[in-house]
């Protein structure tokens, strides 16, 4: 449905997105992970042909975005960016006009997407006294109009309290299993899109810096907290067993692969060093996410004539 190779745009001097390929099939709930200024806004501007891309190509739904954008944009339905509303005129009047300016979309499928995005009852009231909330359904209706096959959502969210995002969340869930969409999610929400997407990929200064599955930002080191009186003699002599691979914070230890907790402590009280307590640290998609940055904001950063700048630890 999404694919992205090699493309890169540059604003004068500063590139935005680099060397970026990505890839999104049908049927998946995909997320795009990034700071602020990452180039996520960017990349899903040229998807949708509101940025043109300095090289490399654009296809969604199997057309050249630059090339065909009519025909590549037919069945795609977005939130992108702060979308705006007539607040003086009621929801409903709203997606009536928003539609004229593509096609013109008769009443009972304006109707339905109402119903899917639960304004039922407000859509005759006027936007200005519309919740946050109300706001983004009424935008997510926006987007269901044109049916589309492929749904890309910038930072749906936004703004929401924590009924509201749940909401969302409910949602776009059932869009994806009842119509079968394929929907490309951007989010600061690390809980969101780890309980949403089956694939991510990370942006950090215009690059990919990772692309893969939920799963797969779960096979990292095993890293345990053990409480004992002597951290860093217990780390050595672990480690001088091969039980142990890293330690870190004078409380963390990275297990060396097939290793349980219990041959750690074994060798730990057997060796007269107590244990107080003993756990493995809860993976998670935050601290995969903040790792992952931690680890690339220490890199040189590329300069445009191939050479780097070198970073100096804050």
């Amino acid at each position: 449905m999404i694919d992205l190779r090699n493309v890169q745009k540059c604003f004068g001097d500063n590139v935005a997105v680099e060397d970026l390929s990505l890839q999104v099939p049908a049927g998946e709930i995909y997320g795009l992970l990034g700071h602020n200024g990452a180039g996520k806004s960017t990349a899903i501007g040229m998807m949708l042909g509101q940025v043109w891309p300095t090289r490399g190509k654009v296809t969604i739904c199997g057309y050249d975005v630059t090339a065909q954008r009519r025909n590549a944009l037919q069945k795609v339905g977005a939130i992108f960016e702060s979308p705006a509303f007539y607040d003086y005129l009621s929801g409903l009047a709203n997606l009536e006009i928003l539609s004229s300016y593509t096609a013109g979309t008769p009443r009972a499928r304006i109707q339905e997407v109402i119903d899917w995005v639960g304004l039922t009852g407000r859509e005759n009231s006027r936007v200005r006294t519309y919740s946050h909330g109300m706001r983004a359904r009424l935008a997510l209706a926006q987007a269901l109009l044109p049916q589309p096959q492929l749904l890309i959502l910038d930072e749906p969210s936004d703004g929401l309290d924590p009924e509201g995002i749940h909401e969302m969340r409910l949602t776009i869930q059932r869009l994806h299993r009842e119509l079968g969409l394929t929907i490309l999610l951007s989010s600061h929400f690390l809980s969101e899109v780890e309980q949403l997407c089956t694939r991510i990929a990370v942006l950090n200064r215009g690059r990919k810096v990772f692309e893969g599955t939920l799963a797969e930002t779960k096979r990292r080191e095993q890293w345990v907290r053990v409480k004992t009186s002597e951290f860093t003699v217990a780390t050595s002599a672990l480690r001088e067993a091969g039980l142990v691979t890293d330690g870190r914070d004078g409380q963390f230890i990275a297990l060396k692969e097939g290793i349980g907790t219990d041959q750690v402590v074994r060798f730990l009280v057997e060796r007269g060093m107590p244990v107080y307590e003993i756990a493995r640290e809860q993976e998670t998609l935050e601290g995969f996410y903040l790792s992952l940055m931690n680890e690339q904001n220490s890199k040189p950063v590329p300069k445009p004539d191939g050479t780097e700048t070198e970073l100096k630890p804050k």
